[in-house]
């Protein structure tokens, strides 16, 4: 017998057998995965956007900074939606805000 006809014939055997009360075992078991994908996967990404969110409203001028293209460079102006970033002497280039990515290692 091979390994897949063994995997067939038990999952045969559990298909014929009686099931008991199966229902609330089932249920719990879905409410678990739910929580364990909670506390494991969304929780964690919205504290890491509320956290990435309240530092690029913390931008000001002069903050050296990294965009998500990777590109370097100091906030020379901050809007409401955008900055004003100087990548070189006196070259600017503006930004959305939500392409600063992270604080430049000074």
């Amino acid at each position: 017998m091979h390994l897949l006809d063994l995997i067939q014939f038990i999952l045969l055997q559990e298909a014929a057998a009686p099931k008991k009360g199966g229902g609330l075992s089932s249920l719990i078991f879905i409410v678990l995965l739910i929580l364990v994908f909670y506390f494991f996967m969304i929780r964690p990404q919205s504290k890491q956007n509320k956290e990435q969110q309240k530092f690029r409203d913390s931008l000001k001028k002069g903050d050296k900074i990294v965009t998500i293209g990777g590109i370097h460079g100091k906030i020379a102006e901050v809007n409401d939606t955008t900055v004003d970033v100087e990548v070189e002497n006196g070259v600017k280039i503006t930004f959305e805000k939500s392409a600063i990515s992270q604080q430049a290692a000074k």
